[in-house]
């Protein structure tokens, strides 16, 4: 059954398929690290701001930021 012409095509999706799935986790791998940067500069610069408001006197907020949601 392999002997036939229109069994080709199949295996050659499958082999598409592989190399898809490894092009998705190297871009996925790339997206998480670009999170991750992104994740860890906003925390040292919002470190540094809560740094520079101390030494102005600037009183620190103790409750979380709401995400800019009006409440109710």
């Amino acid at each position: 059954m392999l002997d036939r012409i229109d069994a080709l095509p199949l295996h050659r999706r499958m082999d598409d398929d592989i190399h898809r799935t490894t092009r998705k986790s190297g871009e996925r791998a790339a997206r998480e690290e670009r999170l991750a940067k992104a994740l860890r500069d906003n925390l040292r610069r919002r470190k540094e701001q809560a740094r520079a408001q101390e030494q102005l006197g600037l009183p620190q907020s103790k409750e979380p930021r709401s995400g800019g949601e009006p409440t109710a």
